[in-house]
């Protein structure tokens, strides 16, 4: 269950972020500001 509530989330994440993963995100965030 873990693992799938990860996958899940990790999933509906990089919907929102343009298919970036969290951390993808984040370093990109980081650079732009």
């Amino acid at each position: 269950i873990e693992t799938y509530i990860e996958y899940y989330n990790t999933l509906r994440i990089k919907q929102k972020l343009n298919g970036m993963s969290p951390i993808e995100y984040r370093l990109n965030y980081e650079k732009a500001a």
